[in-house]
């Protein structure tokens, strides 16, 4: 099995491509029908982006390493699925990558420019590395795990990317994502906080998760992590030094563990304080 910087590097001027991609065709996206059974609207509305763009990476990973197991979002359209030998977690070191085509799709139809390509490298028990690029922004973060977070443009390697490490001091702003909004009356009296889906607005941008890694949010509350985005989100901030624990203050569980490839709810905080603000918040509903 090659290693997780191995693949990385492999694929990066394959996801380079994406992005120029993504970035071309975003003015001229229209939306193909509504996914079945999202439970958001951020992840109600499927583009042609979001196909094509998985299709162009599976092409490279077959083309690469034709024996590793990929779980892309859009498997269930996808005509190359049937070639991967897996498409869940397998043995120790036996490697899932994972696919988020378009991360944060509503955002990318509506214009903005914070959505993002993700991929992810699963071990059994945790990520070994993720590569998250917003091409609007002509940025990406990635992390490898045990080694730190990297951020770097769209022009350089990997080895040329400058370590990143979260701002403790950020804003004091906290995002809530879907079905969390109920926390607000808690904790507005010392943070502002944002709504991932009451407060959106097709006109205004908003921060989202990866804000935390820019200063723009100290903090973040979610429901679940899914493995190929918040989740893999999560992996960057944690290896960039925020605290990410389970809702309850527990360390998260073993990837292998979870079902549905999705985390559990997750806290991802940039400092100690931010953290035992949002746990003492949780502990009040759970």
């Amino acid at each position: 099995m090659p290693s997780p910087r191995t693949i990385l590097e492999t694929l990066l001027p394959h996801l380079k491509a994406a992005a120029g991609y993504a970035r071309f065709l975003q003015p001229k996206i229209a939306a193909l029908p509504d996914k079945d059974g999202g439970e958001s609207f951020f992840s109600a509305a499927l583009t042609e982006a979001d196909l094509a763009i998985q299709n162009f990476v599976e092409v490279a990973l077959l083309g690469n390493f034709p024996n590793i197991r990929f779980y892309g979002e859009e498997y269930k359209s996808s005509p190359n699925t049937k070639y991967f030998r897996a498409v869940d977690l397998g043995e120790k070191d036996d490697y899932l990558v994972t696919l988020d085509p378009i991360d944060g799709t509503k955002y990318y139809i509506d214009g903005h420019s914070n959505y993002q390509i993700i991929l992810s490298i699963l071990n059994t028990d945790d990520y070994e590395a993720v590569i998250a690029i917003s091409p609007s922004e002509d940025t990406y973060f990635y992390a490898l795990r045990g080694e730190g977070a990297f951020k770097g443009n769209l022009k350089m390697d990997l080895s040329e990317c400058t370590p990143l490490k979260v701002d403790s001091t950020a804003k004091p702003t906290i995002l809530l994502g879907t079905s969390m909004s109920s926390l607000t009356p808690t904790l507005k009296d010392k943070y502002n906080i944002i709504n991932a889906a009451e407060d959106y607005s097709s006109s205004i941008q908003m921060p989202n998760l990866n804000s935390i890694l820019t200063g723009g949010i100290s903090g973040a509350l979610k429901r679940f992590g899914q493995f190929i985005d918040g989740a893999a989100l999560a992996f960057i901030a944690k290896e960039a030094g925020c605290m990410v624990t389970s809702l309850d203050g527990s360390a998260l569980p073993p990837l292998s563990e979870c079902s549905d490839y999705k985390l559990p709810g997750l806290i991802i905080a940039t400092s100690e304080s931010v953290h035992q603000d949002l746990l003492a918040a949780i502990s009040k509903i759970i």
